[in-house]
């Protein structure tokens, strides 16, 4: 097989002068997490929602402030676009990404973007070929689990990620329990909603005691800054240790994850990612 057999087609592009609201449109309502950007008719770079809810969330104060309808795409793409041929072998492209550290890459012919190999079509591929691919969970999975407590701010939670260089954490509870889920994904999908530009709030109400054992008086209501709770996918769902590398695929396919907690028992021992799938391509 090659990669004009697994690639994703048609290919949905933005140019390069259209507001970040309308690459939020295409990518919601199509499913998506990447689009090619073209300046007339040539591709100049690509934008993926991870930079979309990054870029936004560490940008200065002042720059957050304008809608996200006022601000050109180009502002957030990565302009080094690299591509990949139809003929290529499916080894060659997941190669491609992982040296490079990327989620996607356009497949071009004459010139013409005529697809794209996302790490979606490749964990498919994985999926698919249970026979072929038997690597156990544990050979792959990254042991380090990196985790935030359920009131920690959104801003506390990309730091985090940035700081370990991962895109996706446990969080727990006041007794240390694992109660759900963050990655990327999930910033990126709560994160665009926000039509200022800003991360998104709640409204919460403030309550006090009129006297000591009293009863709780509703004083006023205060926007707060959303916590991980608010965005976590819980109930954590997860992959046994002693499954195989295509049972994991399979059912990150299922449940439209990029990652999955590896369980044994009651513990959390692992996480293994879309990028440790992949390597079991190579």
């Amino acid at each position: 097989m090659n990669v004009v057999d697994i690639m994703s087609s048609p290919v949905y592009i933005i140019n390069a002068d259209e507001p970040v609201s309308h690459a939020r449109k295409l990518m919601l309502s199509h499913r998506i997490g990447t689009l090619p950007v073209l300046n007339e008719g040539k591709m100049v770079g690509i934008v993926t929602k991870s930079d979309i809810s990054n870029r936004l969330a560490q940008a200065e104060p002042l720059w957050r402030r304008r809608p996200i309808d006022q601000i050109p795409i180009k502002l957030l793409m990565t302009e080094a676009v690299i591509t990949i041929y139809p003929e290529a072998s499916i080894s060659q492209a997941a190669t491609l990404m992982l040296e490079n550290g990327i989620h996607n890459v356009p497949v071009v012919k004459n010139g013409n973007i005529v697809g794209i190999v996302t790490r979606t079509d490749l964990m498919r591929y994985v999926a698919e070929n249970t026979e072929k691919i038997k690597t156990k969970v544990p050979n792959l999975m990254t042991e380090d689990v990196i985790s935030v407590h359920r009131h920690h701010t959104i801003n506390h939670v990309i730091d985090e990620m940035n700081r370990n260089e991962i895109a996706r954490v446990i969080v727990k509870d006041d007794e240390g329990k694992p109660v759900g889920f963050i990655s990327r994904k999930s910033l990126a999908l709560n994160l665009l909603t926000d039509n200022e530009g800003e991360l998104s709030t709640k409204s919460i109400k403030m309550v006090r005691r009129s006297s000591p054992g009293g009863q709780k008086t509703y004083r006023y209501v205060k926007e707060m800054p959303l916590t991980a709770e608010d965005i976590m996918v819980s109930p954590i769902i997860s992959i046994d240790v002693n499954e195989n590398i295509s049972s994991a695929a399979k059912k990150m396919i299922e449940e439209g994850l990029t990652g999955l907690p590896v369980s044994d028992g009651e513990d959390i021992v692992g996480i293994i990612s879309r990028t440790d799938i992949m390597r079991a391509i190579l």
